[in-house]
């Protein structure tokens, strides 16, 4: 009964995410919200090669970057804008999302310049902190190591046990961990102040009382009915 639960909301959502996006222009944060809730559905759901159920319940907050390219450019030198929400104080539901950009990095994994869809999983209240600052490095600052897939997740290594952020990829069709060391995460002003219509900073939006904006709706939408508990 519960996979046919799981698979009737996923259908629900797909038809309401169409129904919320429409034609809205890409690289907008409206976009960047319904790219990042169907990612975070398909990377949740692809069955034995998806990100583990386990660690998304463990996780602090999750990033999703639709379409992050290697080797070229999309907006000002950018290689990929995302988002993420972060669980609330009580451990129940999630907050209004913050907006993000991704640069730099070597992007392991990736299949020549092609555009991959990017879930990261944030484990602990350290990567949170640097997640919530206005500058951090994955493998600098912050400790990353590409996330295992699939349901088992009894084999994961030290480094992953101990990584305060596990990045995983959709490129082709194809879904695994993926390593960006050295890239660069940078909030994305222009994004928040589209969806907000305020200068805010991250670290107001997921700490404060902050209601979710139109443009958001979707992503925690998707995040809740996947995991609306901790």
């Amino acid at each position: 009964m519960k996979p046919f639960i799981i698979c009737a909301t996923i259908a629900f959502c797909s038809a309401s995410l169409k129904a919320q996006c429409g034609a809205t222009e890409k690289n907008t944060a409206p976009r960047i919200a319904c790219d990042a809730a169907e990612d975070l559905g398909e990377l949740l759901t692809a069955s034995d090669h998806g990100v583990p159920r386990q660690l998304l319940d463990k996780a602090s907050c999750v990033i999703v970057v639709p379409n992050l390219k290697k080797g070229g450019f999309l907006l000002g030198g950018e290689y990929g804008r995302g988002l993420f929400s972060c669980r609330r104080e009580s451990g129940v539901g999630w907050s209004a999302p913050g907006f993000v950009k991704v640069m730099g990095g070597k992007f392991g994994l990736l299949i020549g310049g092609a555009e991959a869809d990017v879930v990261m999983l944030v484990m602990n209240k350290d990567g949170m902190t640097h997640l919530l600052s206005d500058k951090f490095q994955l493998g600098g600052e912050a400790s990353a190591a590409a996330g295992p897939i699939g349901r088992n997740v009894s084999a994961l290594t030290d480094a992953e046990m101990h990584a305060e952020i596990l990045p995983y990829s959709r490129q082709r069709g194809i879904f695994g961990g993926l390593d960006l060391s050295g890239s660069a995460v940078t909030q994305d002003g222009d994004a928040i102040y589209e969806a907000y219509g305020a200068h805010l900073q991250n670290k107001d939006i997921i700490l404060g009382d902050v209601h979710v904006p139109q443009a958001g709706l979707p992503f925690t939408k998707a995040l809740g009915s996947f995991s609306s508990r901790k």
